[in-house]
């Protein structure tokens, strides 16, 4: 039934709520490009550094589980999870942070930024094409389709510069450990966390992220000590930045879980436009570029009548 005056939306279905911390989640997500360039400078992690990049994101992951565990446990939630449970957090973690970001780091080594960062944002089409086969009312429409190319070509416009200056035949080029797992990473993240809104309903969406962050960043961890990895730069600037990326990375997965919990897929997903969007901005504020570009207006404008039109009733 339709809610009434007596029956007001739940808190996490308000369409204004899911605007702000949706949109939160991204500014977040988008903020951790600048910094992750910063840690690498900071760290003196090359850039083909796979390993000691995948320990990098294995401690901040392992620190953004911690947090989000100790915070469930302040707010007197139980950390107990039945075998059957540990399991599914256990595969989870694997899929969503171990795996994706293998995929994602090996990809973006052998790519371009800009093709990594259009290509990455096509996991929105997957989440939506793949939540009209998972779920009965979530199915794919023309208006989710519109919306989706509009959000696609918002990015394109934001990379509209880096596309242009590669040249058409270097831009034309394709690889599968390039190209070819950048859009593996993407499928990984639609698919797990189709998963992780299915087991969401029989535990608590933030000790679910939290487990799932500490045991994926666990195996970045192993994974990247025994590829020979190694950090040694370690000093103040490191770790607060560390710690910055932990607790963005903590309360970004923990507020997308829960808003994927109690909405529709293709609602929450379509979101996800504006990363490579405030990725993009905030690189270039830090990096003491020009914020006032017109691809930047054109892009914010396209992923936000994208978003408006896909998640309009």
């Amino acid at each position: 039934m339709p809610p009434t005056a007596s029956a007001p939306l739940p808190f996490f279905t308000r369409p204004r709520i899911v605007f702000l911390l949706a949109s939160l989640c991204c500014l977040l997500w988008g903020s951790a490009y600048p910094a992750i360039k910063q840690g690498y400078a900071l760290l003196e992690i090359g850039r083909n550094d796979l390993a000691a990049q995948l320990l990098f994101a294995g401690y901040r992951f392992v620190g953004a589980g911690a947090l989000l565990l100790v915070f469930a446990k302040l707010s007197g939630k139980s950390l107990v999870l039945h075998r059957a449970q540990a399991g599914q957090v256990a595969l989870l973690g694997v899929l969503q942070t171990t795996l994706q970001y293998i995929f994602f780091y090996i990809g973006l080594a052998h790519t371009t930024g800009v093709k990594g960062s259009i290509l990455n944002a096509s996991g929105v089409f997957f989440s939506v094409l793949l939540a009209h086969f998972v779920y009965h009312n979530d199915t794919l429409t023309w208006r989710k389709i519109t919306g989706c190319a509009l959000g696609f070509a918002g990015v394109l416009a934001v990379n509209l510069g880096g596309l242009l200056g590669g040249g058409a035949a270097a831009n034309a080029e394709f690889s599968l450990l390039g190209e070819g797992f950048i859009v593996l990473a993407a499928l990984v993240l639609s698919a797990a966390s189709l998963y992780g809104k299915r087991i969401s309903q029989g535990m608590d969406s933030v000790v679910m992220t939290g487990y799932q962050l500490g045991m994926g960043g666990v195996a970045l961890v192993a994974i990247g000590w025994v590829a020979g990895g190694r950090i040694s730069a370690f000093g103040v600037a490191p770790a607060l930045l560390l710690g910055y990326m932990a607790v963005l990375s903590a309360v970004a997965f923990a507020l997308w879980s829960v808003l994927l919990k109690f909405n529709r897929v293709s609602t929450v997903a379509v979101y996800s436009f504006l990363v490579p969007v405030f990725g993009a901005c905030l690189s270039a504020l830090f990096l003491g570029e020009s914020l006032l570009e017109w691809k930047y207006l054109v892009a914010l404008l396209m992923v936000s009548v994208g978003i408006w039109w896909v998640s309009k009733t």
